[in-house]
């Protein structure tokens, strides 16, 4: 190990010259194994990291994230797949260990943001894994390991440059963080705050059930948006992020995005979706954008064009706008952490209509009254947390 590491830029390639390196002279806690990784992968890899990791020790489970642009596209932990997931995430030929579920989910929660992520995993690669990760379009890896087939899987990956990093699984960084910004250092304490099930302790509405599924998903939540850049909302069903908004000047902007997300996800799943008739030799990145176009309005605009003969082996039927709110609302048992609190109403209405029935947020907001009404005005549980989750 060395205490610092030479990049080719930075941001941009005329940002130069570009380095990692450690201030007081350590060894950098990583190792590359494979690849040159540069300067916005390793803000993905040191940021991924630390939410997986802290996402294993929430929950128990394996941990996985896609990241892009140093927010995660999807975050998950690795429960089994139903066959419906299995196929609109493509891992239904794999064999699948509880960290490649992890992978899967985390992959599949916003397929078209997720293509060409940096991935992290809480565990050691294994096999499975790597074999998921070596057929899709993905920048790198970072993982406290990888099994000797793991590693030569991901070797083998675009041409033999794939990066893959290893992280000391012990490091523990300075409780004290630095950044410059114009020239100017800013200080701060690291945010070491834990967040566990004792967050979700303050149930403000009249309903004050919170099942342990939920407080699950609503701690996958918070700890997604604890690295997800600000102002961002987080929603989760099954153990999965489905929908991630990220980085909106507006609440509520953050609110119908990562509402949107969440609704194609399981719009993916409607039986018209995984019907459409596919020609055999469409790969995976052009089947994520068609099943996008498929669901949207636009589509119609795409049948009239003729430009569905290029995807299908046949006209398949629309999906009219009556049968997509018709799917949506059996859509139900989603939770939703915001970073900060929500200072309106109308963001539960929006939460509402992507079948969120549970909510995280650190509540006080002048408000905050206005906001618990319209939660329980359908029958929504919410816990006031007390904290802020701001990711800059």
């Amino acid at each position: 190990m060395a205490n610092e590491l030479m990049l080719k830029y930075g941001c941009n390639p005329n940002q130069k010259p570009s380095k990692i390196f450690m201030q007081d002279g350590s060894d950098l806690p990583i190792t590359v194994l494979n690849g040159k990784p540069g300067y916005i992968n390793f803000l993905d890899a040191f940021n991924s990291w630390q939410l997986v990791k802290e996402l294993k020790e929430a929950t128990g489970l394996p941990a996985a994230a896609s990241f892009k642009h140093v927010s995660p596209a999807g975050a998950a932990v690795g429960l089994p797949l139903s066959d419906t997931l299995k196929k609109i995430y493509f891992v239904d030929d794999l064999e699948l260990s509880p960290l490649a579920c992890a992978y899967a989910r985390a992959r599949g929660a916003d397929r078209m943001s997720s293509y060409g992520d940096w991935a992290a995993l809480s565990d050691i690669c294994d096999k499975e894994t790597a074999l998921m990760l070596q057929r899709e379009v993905s920048d790198g890896v970072i993982a406290p390991g990888y099994t000797d087939e793991a590693l030569e899987i991901l070797k083998s990956k675009r041409r033999g440059t794939y990066n893959i990093v290893q992280i000391d699984p012990e490091y523990r960084p300075a409780p004290v963080e630095h950044k410059d910004v114009f020239g100017i250092t800013f200080e701060q304490g690291r945010n070491e705050l834990k967040i566990d099930n004792e967050l979700l302790n303050n149930l403000v509405t009249e309903n004050k059930n919170m099942p342990e599924a939920a407080k699950r998903d609503l701690l996958i939540s918070l700890i997604a948006l604890k690295y997800t850049q600000s102002n961002s909302v987080c929603y989760v069903k099954d153990g999965q992020a489905i929908g991630i908004g990220a980085g909106q000047q507006s609440r509520i902007h953050c609110t119908r995005l990562a509402g949107n997300k969440a609704d194609i996800w399981f719009l993916r799943q409607h039986p018209k979706v995984l019907a459409l008739p596919f020609k055999a030799d469409i790969r995976r990145p052009d089947r994520d954008n068609t099943i996008d176009v498929y669901i949207s309005d636009d589509y119609m605009d795409v049948l009239a064009d003729g430009i569905w003969e290029q995807f299908f082996t046949e006209k398949p039927e629309v999906l009219t706008r009556e049968e997509k709110a018709e799917w949506l609302k059996t859509l139900s048992g989603v939770a939703l952490g915001s970073d900060a609190f929500f200072p309106f109403g109308d963001n539960i209405e929006r939460a509402h209509r992507s079948g969120v029935e549970y909510i995280a947020q650190p509540g006080g907001s002048i408000r905050d009254d206005h906001v618990i009404d319209t939660c329980n005005k359908y029958n929504m549980a919410m816990a006031f947390t007390g904290i802020r989750l701001f990711h800059h």
